[in-house]
């Protein structure tokens, strides 16, 4: 569970900074990789690609991730409880 809370942690203040920097919203939006390295020290492997998009009011993205399948070798199925995709709104 700590990686789920340190992922959502830097999610929260990646958003804050972009919220309150725009400099740093142009330069996500931009270049995402380096945005992160820059900003928060973070390095992403070569292999992974990252895109950052924005909402407005009246645009929002649905992110459907791989199956587990795709993650887990030999998961025929995996049973995930709704608010751990979701979140709780808290």
């Amino acid at each position: 569970m700590a990686v789920t809370t340190t992922e959502a942690l830097i999610k929260t203040q990646v958003i804050q900074k972009a919220w309150e920097d725009p400099a740093f919203r142009a330069s996500l939006l931009a270049d995402p990789k380096t945005a992160l390295r820059e900003a928060f020290g973070i390095e992403l492997p070569d292999h992974i690609r990252l895109t950052a998009v924005e909402e407005s009011a009246n645009d929002f993205f649905l992110v459907i991730p791989p199956p587990p399948s795709a993650i887990l070798p030999n998961t025929d199925r995996l049973v995930i409880e709704p608010a751990a995709m979701w979140g709780t709104g808290s």
